[in-house]
Order: structure tokens, then C-alpha cells, then sequence
């Protein structure tokens, strides 16, 4: 095999940089070397020329370093017309030279195996591949790290990334959901720091996959403390971090965007056949969040109220958020009984302190402290209804146990 130099390395890199970028931003783009000279541009006619005399302007600039080279990437304002954030396209330009260094380097992905790879995990949350073996296979030839436990945001970016298609024939709009589908995932490589674009996937209808790594390490910045994972059951660990780090990213991909950004999120289930389970919590988190509290907003099971009981058809996922919300009073046997008497009263306080035979102040105390265990606080009705829920749900577990 041929050893390509490195100054070839660099041409070859400026090459695939300029026109990717291109691609993603409808935009004219150069690279220029160390000496301001152009090595590689999408215009005609500009090889050669010094960086000074671009004919197209300079609406972004960023540097290119490979090995020992180093130079500078320009890129012009859209053709099309399209108002680009500068903290999205910068977040763009900077994905395409992660990767396209790496295949320099290393052969690896290419824009075929990306594809492959969002039918991977498409197939993957959607169980249509259950063989672990199988899916740890493939996932290390396409370079997917399934090491750290993950678990799943689904991302509801159809405003932005489906916007075009109606002013565009099929193919012309297939191409620009494409480069928007992308451009919003440079946006969340950005935000969270990855070393590239691997575990994000375009799974169709303006919807986008993050494969997010969800213990406590890879969390810690949206963390209460370093030991805030969940501690009643590893499913929901970490959900509350990955909570803020939707609400953020939220935020984020709102500004880039400047359109709706909804985000679904799913607790995390052990084992790589676990991601279809988390990505089947997310969608139904972002279904019923959606419906009931409308766009621009991050949904998880256990804070959607009585919506998560009614419109969850799976009844082991239902059982597991009963569990979950009342597992702050597994022991505290006084505090169950007062709940199983209170609804069983009718919910009214004062002949349920007079069958337990205690003082409606205490019992007032006892609501209190269920409040501040569980966060429901069963003298209002919508959380009476799920505490009600619950406390059957998980009832029927020991019955079943």
C-alpha cells in the first residue's frame, strides 16, 4: 500500500472539508494553508490565490490542523439564502474535520458506513435486531462504544429539519432533510462534547437519536452531586441529570435552530437489547408529553402525571414507575397504611384520622412528609390519582410475586 505523505494528507483532507461543508451549509468554502494560499476551495478558478482575495467573503473561520500542518477553513454566506446560527455552523465545520481526520487517519467511517450506521440503530431501538452478539459485532465496525451504560433522548427537530420539504421536488427535499438532519446533530456533538457524530443517528420524520451515556461520570456536570444517581432502581439512575441535560440541550438546538425542539428521554435498561427498551420509554414520553404539554419541552415517564399511567399501553413499564414513584416509602410502613386508609375513606382527613386514631395535625405531618419523600402530595388530586395508581399497580406485583 502506498504511504501518503503528510502535505498530501492535508490536501486530500482540504479536499473532503470543503466539499462536505459545502454540502451541509449550501455555502461556498476554502481551505487555506499555513501561508494564506488556497489549497482546496468549492469555487472555481481560487487554488493558488492568497486567502485575502476570496471573492465570496468570510462568514466563518476556523483552523485545520493535520499532523504538523496547519491552515484555515472559510466559509461564505448560504446560496440559498438560509440564515445559519454561526454557533451551529461553527458546531458543523468542526464535526466534518473530526471526521474526516479520522478516515484520513484511521479509515473509518465513511459516508456510506454513516448511513449504515443509522440503520443500525434504527434497527437497534426498534428491536428488529435482538442477538447481542450480533449487535456488539456491528457496532464495533462502525466504531459505536457500547462500554458505558446509555440510554435514550429522542429529539423532535421536525420543525427545522422537515421545514424545506414543502417548497422542494422529492429529491431536492430528501437532500436538504438530510443536511438539516445533520446540521442538528453537529449542534448535539457540540453541546455534549463528543469526540464525534457515532452514537447520533437521523431515524426519519424530523426525529433524531442520541445514544446518550447515562452514568453518573459522563453526567456529572447536570448532577446534583456525584453520588445523585437514582437510587431506588438502576432503570431510573441518572434520570433526573438527564433531565437538565435535555432542558439545556433544549435550549441549545432552540437558538441554533430558531424552531421547536421537543425531547423525549428514556431510563436507562441493562444490556445493549436494553436501548430498545429506553427508546421505547422516550417515545412514549415524547408522544404524551407533546399531547398533553405541547412543544419545547423535555418529557420523562416519571413526570407526566396520570398520563404516563393512561397512555402507557406496556404493563411492566407502568408496574416499574409504580415502584419507582412509591419506592421512597418502602420503609416507612406508617406512612402506606395512612395512604391505603385515606383513599379508602373516600380522601377525607378527618374521618381517616379518626380510624387511625390519631389528630388531624399529625395526620396533616404525615402528608407532609409523603410529599417530601415521593413529591406527591396526595392532598391534591392529580397526584392522589397517581399515588391511588400506584399503590394498586405495585399490589398487583406482590399478588403476581
Amino acid at each position: 500500500m502506498a504511504i501518503i505523505s503528510r502535505a498530501t494528507s492535508f490536501e486530500h483532507v482540504a479536499e473532503t472539508v470543503s466539499a462536505r461543508v459545502a454540502e451541509l451549509l449550501c455555502a461556498p468554502v476554502a481551505v487555506l494553508d499555513a501561508r494564506g494560499k488556497v489549497v482546496s476551495s468549492t469555487e472555481t478558478g481560487l487554488i493558488g490565490l492568497l486567502g485575502v482575495h476570496l471573492p465570496f467573503g468570510d462568514e466563518l473561520r476556523t483552523p485545520l490542523r493535520i499532523d504538523s500542518h496547519a491552515g484555515e477553513i472559510v466559509v461564505g454566506p448560504p446560496l440559498n439564502g438560509e440564515v445559519v446560527s454561526p454557533r451551529l455552523a461553527q458546531a458543523v465545520v468542526e464535526l466534518v474535520v473530526t471526521q474526516t481526520t479520522m478516515v484520513a487517519r484511521t479509515g473509518a467511517l465513511s459516508a456510506s458506513q454513516h448511513e449504515l450506521k443509522n440503520t443500525f440503530i434504527s434497527d437497534l431501538l426498534h428491536g428488529d435486531i435482538d442477538d447481542e452478539v450480533t449487535i456488539l459485532r456491528d457496532a464495533k465496525l462502525l466504531g459505536l462504544d457500547f462500554a458505558p451504560p446509555r440510554a435514550v433522548i429522542l429529539i423532535d427537530a421536525a420543525e427545522y429539519i422537515l421545514d424545506a420539504v414543502r417548497d422542494h421536488e422529492n429529491e431536492a427535499s430528501d437532500a436538504q432533510t438530510r443536511r438539516r438532519a445533520q446540521l442538528v446533530i453537529g449542534s448535539i456533538v457540540n453541546f455534549f462534547h463528543l469526540p464525534n457524530d457515532t452514537i447520533c443517528a437521523y431515524i426519519g420524520d424530523g426525529e433524531v437519536a442520541v445514544l446518550k451515556a447515562s452514568n453518573t461520570q459522563n453526567l456529572v456536570v447536570w448532577a446534583d452531586s456525584p453520588t445523585a444517581a437514582g437510587q431506588s432502581s438502576p432503570s431510573w439512575a441518572n434520570l433526573t441529570a438527564l433531565r437538565r441535560a435535555g432542558s439545556a440541550l433544549v435550549d441549545r438546538l432552540r437558538s441554533d435552530t430558531s424552531a421547536s425542539i421537543t425531547v423525549g428521554i428514556g431510563r436507562y435498561h441493562p444490556g445493549v437489547c436494553g436501548l430498545a427498551r429506553s427508546y421505547q420509554d422516550a417515545r412514549a414520553a415524547l408522544s404524551l408529553g407533546r399531547r398533553f404539554h405541547g412543544q419545547n419541552g423535555v418529557h420523562c415517564l416519571d413526570s407526566l402525571g396520570i398520563a404516563a399511567f393512561v397512555g402507557v399501553s406496556d404493563e411492566r413499564t407502568k408496574i416499574d414507575l409504580a415502584t419507582y414513584l412509591l419506592s421512597p416509602l418502602d420503609h416507612e410502613p406508617e406512612l402506606l397504611e395512612t395512604l391505603n386508609v385515606f383513599f379508602s375513606e373516600d380522601c377525607c382527613p378527618s374521618t381517616t384520622a379518626g380510624r387511625i386514631s390519631i389528630h388531624r395535625n399529625t395526620l396533616s405531618y404525615r402528608f407532609d412528609k409523603i410529599t417530601s419523600l415521593t413529591g406527591l402530595d396526595p392532598r391534591r388530586f392529580d397526584d392522589a390519582v397517581q399515588i391511588r395508581l400506584a399503590l394498586l399497580l405495585r399490589s398487583l406485583r406482590a399478588a403476581a410475586a
